[in-house]
């Protein structure tokens, strides 16, 4: 397992932007299909993102698809969600994921080894 400290959330109006970070602890980042996930007040939780090790693959879930841009920079250990067009039903409590297994694999199953605490969103209206 990876520890994970996200970072980055905060309020911004409808139509803003925000860019959330993910850094982790270890020497094997580059190792890790990392992902985003999110939690709004009532719901379950939602994929939101993912990214192979590389970087070579992504994923997005519907909601956020040409709004949202996944990335890692591997030597810093880090990985991003670049937020653009937020509304406010994106607010929600958004986690960062990882685990060492095949993006596909993770990405279907939502099943990732590590988590973080999580960061606020919240956008207004």
């Amino acid at each position: 397992q990876v520890q994970l400290v996200e970072s980055g959330g905060g309020l911004v109006q409808a139509g803003g932007s925000l860019r959330l970070s993910c850094t982790a602890s270890g020497r094997t980042f580059s190792t890790y299909t990392m992902g985003w996930f999110r939690q709004a007040p009532g719901k379950g939780r939602e994929f939101v993102s993912s990214i192979s090790g590389s970087g070579s693959k992504t994923y997005y879930g519907n909601s956020v698809k040409g709004r949202f841009t996944i990335s890692r920079d591997n030597v810093k250990n880090t990985v991003y969600l670049q937020m653009n067009s937020l509304k406010p039903e994106d607010t929600a409590v958004y986690y960062c994921a990882g685990d060492e297994r095949d993006i596909a694999l993770v990405t279907i199953t939502q099943r990732f080894d590590s988590w973080g605490q999580g960061t606020q969103v919240t956008v207004s209206s």
